[in-house]
């Protein structure tokens, strides 16, 4: 026991005398001296690549689509890409085919290939201000001379870039382009049968031709020969531009794919294509590209009379997610 009373019962403190602690003392109390290695907070800088990574984690935070904006900063072209549904129709137009169709027709080319074998036209698909545009292998494999024409009526002399047979997938780059109008490329994983979509190409020739219908099934294993529409000019008709044989189903159309192939997951669509559509957009009603038509049954490579030819709403477009995913391959110049 520390504390004692006096006999006369007054309480004594047992430290009297000695220094009493303060009132609310601190707790812990404060060191007797600084530390020899106090630290000090810094700023950290905001530069360029700061930015870019916090750029960085928001895409990733946001989806793969997005993830292209990075490529702004950094200074190269850019892929406008939404990994979800992005408005580029105005709202007054919203959900309608006139809508799309005018937000969009200016970022879809007509393309023409020359080669020795004769020419053929497809239509292609604008991805960058400065002329990136993503069409289909088949339309300029082979060519010697690429040609491409903007909704406006500017032609182009047009360079391959890259190419992806297996996918029928080939970048190509308008010479002395700027200022182009690119075309945002949306996100197919979220289509659904039913929904509506447009098309815009240039069938037989006819560019700025606007169909419309709806994707009709998901997934269709389309196979496609590997070899270019070019090289087979003999087979399926020079000058027919893109009446490009295919199979789905154990069936044949077009005529022979021959025996190097390739098969790929396709959107099938109601909505009109003809020769020439290859390479051109399917779209979905807020304006996003989810597809590069690639493949159409035309029943005038089987039919004896001229009358039977046309769509028959039977097309296959690769879906953009396909194209994204290929899009560093090619512009790295791939010829597979």
């Amino acid at each position: 026991m520390t504390e004692s009373f006096h006999r006369s019962g007054e309480y004594q403190n047992p430290y009297e005398g000695q220094q009493q602690a303060p009132v609310n003392p601190e707790w812990p109390p404060p060191p007797a001296y600084a530390p020899a290695h106090a630290p000090h907070p810094k700023k950290r800088g905001r530069g360029p690549f700061a930015l870019i990574a916090a750029v960085a984690i928001v895409a990733a935070a946001i989806g793969g689509g997005t993830a292209y904006g990075i490529q702004e900063l950094t200074g190269n072209d850019t892929v406008a890409s939404s990994s979800t549904s992005t408005t580029v129709v105005p709202s007054s137009q919203k959900g309608t085919v006139a809508g799309v169709a005018k937000a969009v027709s200016p970022s879809i080319v007509e393309i023409s290939a020359d080669s020795n074998a004769g020419s053929s036209t497809g239509s292609g698909v604008i991805i960058t201000s400065g002329g990136e545009i993503v069409t289909n292998n088949h339309v300029i494999a082979g060519a010697s001379r690429i040609k491409a024409t903007t909704s406006d009526g500017k032609s182009y002399t047009a360079k391959v870039v890259g190419t992806d047979s297996k996918k029928d997938l080939a970048l190509i780059k308008l010479e002395n382009a700027s200022g182009l109008k690119a075309a945002t490329l949306g996100d197919s994983a979220g289509i659904q049968v039913g929904d509506q979509v447009v098309a815009i190409g240039s069938p037989e020739g006819l560019s700025g031709t606007v169909t419309s219908g709806i994707v009709s099934a998901l997934d269709r294993d389309v196979t496609v020969p590997t070899e270019g529409g070019q090289e087979q000019g003999q087979q399926w008709g020079q000058g027919q531009g893109d009446q490009w044989p295919f199979e789905f189903g154990g069936r044949q159309f077009n005529g022979d794919t021959g025996s190097d192939t390739t098969t790929y997951k396709a959107l099938q669509t109601d909505a009109s294509l003809n020769p020439g559509n290859s390479g051109g957009a399917l779209i979905d009603m807020n304006g996003n590209i989810i597809g590069i038509n690639s493949a159409m049954y035309s029943p005038a490579g089987q039919a004896s009379s001229s009358s039977d030819a046309g769509s028959v709403g039977l097309g296959f477009a690769i879906p953009i997610n396909t194209v994204k995913a290929d899009l560093a391959k090619l512009r790295a110049g791939s010829t597979d």
